[in-house]
This record gives C-alpha cells, sequence and structure tokens, in this order.
C-alpha cells in the first residue's frame, strides 16, 4: 500500500509535455508543485547550473513558447512571462530537489519520477501491443487485414475534430 502524496498523479501527467523529442516539465508548473515561485526557482537553478546539463534542462525558443501559449490559450500581454521559460527532463527534475532543499521538493520529486516511470511503461506497453499486433497479421492471411486495421485504428491516440471557428455566410 503506497501513501498518499502531496500533489495527485494526475496533476503531474498532465503537466508533463513532449518537446525536442524528450518528456519535460516546464518551470512554471514545477514552481506551483513545489509550492514556490517561478522566479525563485529559475534562480535557485541558475545559482547551480553546473548541475543542470543541456540533458537536464532547456530553454524554450521565442517559437515554442509561442505555440505554447497558443496551444494553452494563455495571455499575450501585460502579466504574465517576460523572460523564455525552462523546461526540465525526468534528469533535471530529479535534480530540482537537491537544489531547492525542502521537504516538500523531495516528496514532490517522488511523485513526479513515478509519473514519468508510469507513462513510460504505458508507452512500452502500447509498444509491446503493437509489436505483437504485426506479428499476427503476418501470421494470417488477408482475410483478416480489416480486423488488423480496426484493432489499429482503435490504439491511435484519439485525435480532436477540427471545428470552423468564426462567421459562415450563407452557402453560395
Amino acid at each position: 500500500m503506497s501513501e498518499p502524496s502531496l500533489v495527485p498523479m494526475e496533476r503531474i501527467e498532465r503537466a508533463i509535455l513532449v518537446l525536442r523529442g524528450h518528456r519535460v516539465m516546464l518551470d512554471a508548473d514545477l514552481a506551483a508543485l513545489y509550492q514556490v515561485e517561478t522566479k525563485a526557482l529559475v534562480r535557485a537553478v541558475t545559482r547551480n547550473i553546473e548541475r543542470f546539463p543541456a540533458d537536464f534542462m532547456f530553454r524554450l525558443s521565442a517559437d515554442e513558447f509561442e505555440n505554447l501559449r497558443r496551444q494553452f490559450g494563455t495571455s499575450s500581454s501585460w502579466g504574465g512571462r517576460r523572460h523564455l521559460p525552462y523546461a526540465f527532463t525526468e534528469q533535471g527534475v530529479a535534480m530540482l530537489s537537491s537544489v531547492l532543499g525542502s521537504a516538500r521538493a523531495v516528496q514532490v520529486n517522488i511523485t513526479i519520477v513515478r509519473a514519468f516511470v508510469r507513462l513510460r511503461q504505458m508507452l512500452q506497453t502500447n509498444a509491446e501491443l503493437a509489436k505483437k499486433l504485426a506479428a499476427l497479421e503476418q501470421k494470417y492471411d488477408a482475410q483478416f487485414r480489416v480486423v488488423f486495421d480496426a484493432i489499429r485504428e482503435l490504439m491511435a491516440p484519439p485525435g480532436t475534430p477540427k471545428t470552423r471557428i468564426g462567421f459562415r455566410g450563407e452557402d453560395r
């Protein structure tokens, strides 16, 4: 039986993004989980920058940040960020607890690392299922192709339907 965590696992999983081919968490999301200001987290990281090589942490480009802002619908003027955010990989998140040094940081980090591990296991399970399906497809003839295609379609992540936004005039 596991002890209750300070932060729900689902909240952490929602904060994990894929950027530049890595699963990462942004500095503002981590600061909220640790219950510190984002600038305090960034200040602690910059004071210990030697602990954060490029594979532990990177700064988002202006284009990446703009795309994220559009995706999540955050504000674009007064208020908000004045600097590009940092993205921390799983190793960078693990290093953060030693930099921050609070008991909460240690406990939250344990939950975050478990979320990364759980995500990795889910992706691995899906990959193994796809391999088994491919092996079965090779084993049986074309009459089952429709069944295999339907199963593959069910395994695919759900797409978001494109809805038109704005005024639509009369059809001509």
